[in-house]
């Protein structure tokens, strides 16, 4: 019974420091993918290094529930991998150790793995979601002139047509400017001015942006072409609107709301499709912890002495793609209609678990 407990702690503390690598590994990886958006940022937006790191932290607690599967499957073969290698699995057998104990401290730990990604996937990733959307918005509107440019028509501000002569993005100053307006599309506005100036709200930084106009002109075209001069002209180009009213996306919702919004009769039913698409999701990602100690396990202890430590990585990084694109697979056909969201998410993880159990099997014997 000692002698069980020992291997049981010894595997953990191996596997633990293999697992936090894997985090830190995969969280590079994927920020890497992000660096063309991340150059965007300090390229337009000409971002301050705390607010990029601001940026880079609220995307690696959404990757989160991405990454805890993947860590999990590399410690565990990187752990078997070098115990294979070390000859302690023989030496484990000839002491007396069943399978069974060597194969539980894997499990135990995807145990533990699996629920903090279901607490990661369903609260914190929502709420990793959500500052990044909120900062990104007001990003948006605080660094407004950075997304005119000078002598060419600009249609993504703030669903405005705006051309400017001269663009001074860090002071927000705008010369001989020309601004079409079709929010009324019975009657448009088309507004002249020589000089305009952008103002963010110096109260609620990046949820509203005022455009000061001065000594222009105001076209409305209707029943009858309308011209009013003006000194100073104000528009507003975002209401203020808090943060809890804000409509969430569905990667932002927490559990609760998933489910709440799940069972609103008066929620549409495209919308309903998509947030059971989100919960099954969520849930998969977290019972594929699971999936992944059985593989890395299975595969782990086969490996053989020439094909180094390298191999624990690689095998890890293989299957991890193979996974995913099984799991896209099925997600494609789940929201092309072929199947409902309870069967085809979970699929992946049925294959794997199969695939799982026999090469286990087939290790061991």
């Amino acid at each position: 019974m000692l002698k069980n407990k020992r291997v049981f702690s010894y595997l953990i503390t191996e596997m633990l420091p293999s697992f936090l690598l894997g985090v830190f590994v995969f969280i590079c990886i994927l920020l890497m993918f992000q660096a063309l958006r991340l150059t965007e940022f300090i390229l337009v937006h000409g971002l301050r290094w705390t607010v990029l790191l601001k940026i880079m932290g609220y995307m690696s607690i959404s990757f989160l529930p991405l990454l805890l599967p993947m860590s999990l499957l590399f410690a565990v073969l990187m752990t078997y991998n070098r115990l294979s290698q070390d000859s302690e699995i023989i030496a484990f057998k000839s002491a007396g150790v069943n399978s069974m104990t060597l194969v539980l401290p894997a499990i135990v730990f995807a145990c533990l793995v699996s629920f903090l990604s279901s607490q990661t996937s369903f609260y914190l990733a929502p709420w990793g979601n959500r500052q990044f959307e909120v900062l990104i918005n007001k990003l948006g509107n605080t660094k407004a002139a950075a997304s005119i440019k000078e002598g060419t028509f600009s249609e993504s501000f703030f669903d405005l047509v705006v051309y400017a002569n001269k663009v001074e993005s860090k002071s927000g100053s705008l010369t001989n400017l020309f601004i079409y307006d079709e929010k009324q599309p019975d009657a448009p506005l088309t507004i002249i001015a020589p000089e305009g100036q952008i103002i963010p709200d110096e109260t609620h930084p990046g949820h509203s942006v005022l455009l000061r106009l001065f000594r222009g002109q105001i076209h409305r075209k209707g029943e009858s072409h309308t011209v009013i001069n003006f000194d100073s002209y104000d528009i507003l180009l975002n209401d203020p609107i808090k943060l809890e009213e804000r409509q969430k996306s569905a990667p932002s919702l927490t559990l609760h709301e998933l489910n709440v919004l799940r069972g609103n009769p008066l929620t549409p039913e495209d919308k309903r499709f998509e947030f059971d698409i989100e919960f099954h999701k969520r849930s998969a990602l977290a019972i594929a912890c699971l999936v992944f100690s059985l593989i890395g396990v299975g595969f782990g202890i086969v490996t053989n002495r020439r094909s180094g430590k390298a191999s624990g990585f690689v095998l890890s990084v293989g299957f991890i793609i193979l996974y995913w694109i099984v799991y896209l697979s099925f997600e494609s056909m789940v929201r092309s209609g072929k199947m409902p969201p309870w069967l085809g998410i979970w699929i992946p993880n049925f294959l794997f678990t199969i695939f799982g159990v026999y090469q286990l099997r087939k290790s061991w014997n």
